[in-house]
């Protein structure tokens, strides 16, 4: 994955049980060893391990921060329909 040095991005992650975390981060590969390293949200750090689902480019830091709000209000089967469907 190409990632630009401006651009941040929203991603998604299957956690350990089952449930979906959302989050931004501009190096989201670095965020995801982070997140399994249990060096993450406090969320993901009792749920390890995470996979990557999905990631967004949403260009500024106040875009992502907008984009992250709008899919933490999603329904999980909204957030499925997302990460499985583009």
């Amino acid at each position: 994955m190409s990632q630009t040095v401006d651009a941040w991005y929203v991603y998604i992650l299957r956690c350990g049980d089952g449930t979906l975390y959302t989050g931004i981060a501009k190096d989201v590969a670095a965020r995801v060893e982070k997140h399994n390293a249990g060096q993450g949200a406090k969320y993901t750090r009792g749920r390890l391990p995470v996979e990557l689902l999905y990631t967004e480019s949403v260009g500024p830091h106040g875009d992502a921060l907008r984009r992250e709000m709008e899919i933490k209000r999603m329904s999980a089967a909204n957030k499925n329909k997302l990460v499985y469907s583009g």
